[in-house]
């Protein structure tokens, strides 16, 4: 069972774009209760005790170490916290599960192997396997047993995963599925015992199938030398006749697009965490070396370039945090809604981040792109001994590249936000039409000057709504304009999409802070506010800018103009001193000599 208080009020995935928010329905970390802390620090416990000690020896892929360390965790519960009892699991709710991808997050190519075998190496059994292949499988993977992987990619088929060549025959006798391919970026390849591969039967059903190791026919390739997560065992998988016995068929014939495109779902939202967990750590590193190091006769974190920095880098960390916990508890909402409406436990969490499609999309994008951000900057703060070996910071900028190619890569994630937004619009499951039309009223009306709003954040509130309204009218515009041709504007989508990843970001930081200060007042919530006020400071000047870029690429003229005029009016921010509030957001930091918020 979840321990969120379920919302009055659930809004369906993309919903926010057209819908105000409550701080008091918004769940953030400053809700988990006492268990879940209690896990997170058994997660960051494990990696202190077991992993950061060895990091080198895990980087030369040591043999058998990775392995030892997986089946370390299983035997500690640390892979089993959202399985179901029934299986050896723990059960815990969904938020757990994201925290324990958060904390895991910082173990560097551990945190990939784990994440890879909870994730897609386990749960395509645990949501599409029959009872017997649960049973078979499930209770040795939770434990750490067995380690699972999952073969999609092919050498000709990345973000076209339905293009996929390898095949699937019946073999005569009814019995086999001879499988004939090849599969690469295999994560945990060099070690799993039970991978998810997805073949074609009969040249064109696309299906997943349970294949162990040591089947006829099924061999692996040597591991990849690759720039980063160098311990992360990465093979291909090669298969000749490989003959896997018809009750290995994972889900239905012809379905498996389901079992592969439902997973990335989840994926997506939880390599966000990961990469929020490696951000944390990585400035933390950098904050304890910008204090110890000195120049010009004082520690170089006195500089105000280097508190800056650090500011952005802990600012970019806290809204990701926010918007992540945020659609965590959605999708753990959601799934406790569907159980309560008789759907299986399996369909209920797939058809929970289903909803919550679009919103895992932004997180990937954001995530990612913050732990970048993060390992770049720190290498910069390093200065040269960032780009030495001895210091961790390194390793931590190679092994960040990774992030925005998997699960989608980030370009595939954009396109997608936009794409399933304007879907749901065009089906009657999320209503854009009504709110766009209303803007577009807006815009051609007297503006309003009534009496200012004095309730406590009112400015921001109404700045976020402003937001809105630009997504609004450049997006409706831009269908109007394109019609038919919008798919193949892909610039067009990408600065769409952007502005709905800042604004998104921008209200779950702001729903955040609110409820923080609501509950402790506003001196001790300070410096939540300035990192709230100078992320949304920035971000109307982001969304204009990716406004103007994609209103410029279909509309000119009077049009062209009108739509401009639009999008000025809704991303005007009041002058606001971003100098001062970053100095002390890194004041903060250096004081406690890490990431502290």
């Amino acid at each position: 069972m979840s321990t969120t208080t379920p919302t009055k009020n659930l809004i369906k995935g993309g919903e926010w774009l057209i819908k105000e928010s409550l701080p008091s329905e918004t769940f953030t970390p400053e809700d988990f209760n006492e268990e879940q802390r209690m896990i997170k620090e058994m997660c960051t416990q494990f990696l202190d005790a077991e992993v950061n000690p060895i990091l080198d020896r895990i980087d030369n892929l040591e043999p058998g170490l990775m392995k030892s360390l997986v089946t370390k965790a299983g035997e500690q519960g640390l892979l089993s916290v959202s399985f179901p009892e029934e299986y050896g699991g723990l059960g815990k709710d969904f938020i757990t599960s994201t925290i324990v991808n958060e904390a895991l997050g910082a173990g560097h190519s551990f945190s990939v192997a784990v994440a890879a075998h909870t994730g897609i190496g386990t749960l395509p059994i645990l949501y599409f396997g029959t009872p017997e292949q649960k049973q078979k499988y499930i209770p040795k993977l939770i434990t750490g047993e067995w380690a699972g992987a999952y073969g999609l990619t092919e050498p000709n088929s990345g973000s076209d995963a339905l293009g996929a060549k390898t095949t699937a025959k019946l073999s005569d006798d009814g019995k086999y599925y001879l499988l004939n391919g090849q599969k690469c970026w295999i994560t945990n390849g060099g070690f799993a015992q039970v991978y998810t591969v997805f073949a074609k039967v009969d040249g064109d059903k696309f299906t997943a199938f349970i294949v162990e190791r040591g089947t006829e026919g099924f061999t692996q390739g040597p591991e990849e030398h690759k720039m980063g997560i160098k311990g992360s065992s990465t093979v291909q998988l090669y298969f000749q006749d490989c003959k896997v016995p018809v009750e290995n068929v994972l889900g239905e014939i012809g379905k498996g697009h389901k079992i592969a495109f439902n997973i990335l779902n989840i994926g997506r939202l939880k390599l966000a965490a990961a990469a929020l967990g490696g951000a944390k750590r990585a400035l933390s590193d950098t904050v304890v070396y910008a204090k110890t190091r000195e120049q010009f006769k004082q520690p170089i974190s006195n500089f105000g370039a280097i508190k800056h920095k650090l500011a952005e880098m802990a600012l970019q960390i806290f809204v990701g945090e926010s918007a992540l916990y945020r659609t965590a508890d959605w999708v753990d909402e959601k799934e406790k809604d569907l159980l309560a409406s008789g759907k299986a436990s399996n369909e209920s969490l797939l058809g929970a981040a289903e909803e919550y499609a679009i919103e895992c999309a932004i997180l990937k994008v954001h995530g990612s792109e913050v732990l970048d951000y993060v390992v770049d900057e720190g290498v910069q703060i390093h200065g040269g001994n960032g780009f030495s070996a001895e210091y961790n910071i390194s390793r931590a900028y190679r092994d960040s590249r990774i992030n925005r190619i998997y699960e989608g890569t980030n370009e595939i994630n954009r396109l997608l936000t936009l794409d399933m937004t304007l879907k749901r619009a065009m089906t009657g499951r999320l209503d854009l039409m009504g709110p766009a039309m209303a803007v577009q009223k807006e815009l051609m009306s007297i503006p309003d000057f009534g009496a200012e709003d004095e309730t406590p954040f009112a400015k921001e509130r109404k700045l976020i709504a402003h937001f809105k309204k630009a997504i609004l009218i450049t997006a409706g515009a831009a269908v109007q304009k394109l019609m038919m041709k919008i798919d193949s504007e892909q610039e067009v989508l990408m600065n769409i999409a952007d502005m709905a990843i800042e604004t998104f970001n921008a209200e779950s930081v702001l729903l955040r802070v609110m409820k923080m200060t609501a509950k402790d007042g506003e001196a001790a919530s300070a410096h939540y506010i300035e990192m709230m006020q100078t992320y949304l400071y920035d971000a109307a000047d982001k969304i204009n800018k990716s406004g103007k870029d994609a209103i410029n690429a279909f509309a000119e003229g009077d049009e062209q103009r009108m739509i401009l005029i639009g999008l000025k009016r809704f991303t005007k921010a009041e002058p606001f001193n971003s100098k001062e509030a970053r100095r002390k957001i890194a004041d903060k930091m250096i004081a406690a000599g890490k990431y502290c918020f």
